[in-house]
């Protein structure tokens, strides 16, 4: 495979840990809270980052596996196209550009998911715009509709991101969250990132 880094990278890195010095996560939660850090900027990531039910080891096996990769708008594919591209080359379909209209009462992205459910699922889930969209996905696991791989819960704003967020946290998926009103679709692209680079280890 490709390297997957490159010397400024490593340098943020290395800045970023002498700054964050100590602290509660496992190593690879700290990867993953690295990377969204290196993304974003913004240290509070380092306690916002909620990973469950063995979601890394899992999340690794099933990226190895070339399972395709459901993201909820094209800014998640566009920030995880390359490095998808330099290890496992998994599918990545983007549930928005799924629908060409909304169905009665849905958002668009939440038709496109909805569509993507039918056809894949047991994909790799990874919401990091729309709450709806993540709504609509545990939904269709509460119905038995869905067995996703895992789940990479991001979404950002205000309008039903929290509620989003908690009824994932409630459903015993494998899955990695942002717990609050911060995420977004590079934190949930640089969620993946960081576990294609711990995958090529």
């Amino acid at each position: 495979m490709k390297n997957l880094t490159n010397p400024i990278i490593e340098k943020s890195f290395a800045m970023i840990d002498d700054i964050i010095g100590s602290h509660h996560l496992t190593a690879s939660e700290y990867n993953i809270a690295r990377r969204i850090i290196h993304t974003t900027a913004d240290f509070d990531f380092l306690n916002l980052l909620q990973c469950r039910n063995n979601v890394i080891d899992i999340a690794i096996d099933a990226l190895k596996a070339k399972t395709p990769i459901i993201t909820d708008v094209s800014m998640v594919k566009e920030g995880i196209r390359s490095m998808v591209a330099k290890t496992y080359e998994n599918e990545i379909i983007v549930a928005v550009k799924q629908a060409k209209q909304a169905k009665k009462g849905q958002t668009l992205t939440e038709t496109g998911l909805l569509q993507c459910c039918e056809k894949y699922p047991h994909g790799i889930y990874v919401i990091g715009n729309a709450p709806t969209a993540l709504i609509a996905l545990c939904k269709q696991w509460e119905s038995q509709k869905i067995n996703p791989s895992f789940v990479i819960g991001a979404p950002v704003g205000f309008v039903s991101v929290l509620q989003s967020k908690a009824y994932l946290g409630k459903l015993d998926i494998p899955q990695i969250q942002i717990i609050g009103h911060k995420g977004g679709s590079t934190v949930a692209a640089a969620i993946i990132n960081a576990l294609l680079v711990m995958s090529n280890g």
